[in-house]
């Protein structure tokens, strides 16, 4: 399983990571948060490359 991290003080919040792995990243102010290590069940290196960014970070 890939760990996934979200460096807040490059995050925009813009929401295209909740939109791709809703079970992985939430939105909450102006910053997306990992709120499952879980990412089986989505394309957490699309929501990275996604990021307009480059907040996420995917180390497998």
């Amino acid at each position: 399983m890939a760990k996934v991290t979200v460096d807040a003080s490059l995050c925009t919040g813009c929401g295209l990571c909740e939109n791709t792995c809703p079970n992985v990243f939430k939105v909450e102010g102006d910053a997306a948060k990992v709120i499952s290590e879980d990412t089986s069940s989505c394309d957490v290196k699309q929501a990275a490359d996604d990021c307009p960014v480059s907040a996420i970070k995917v180390e497998e």
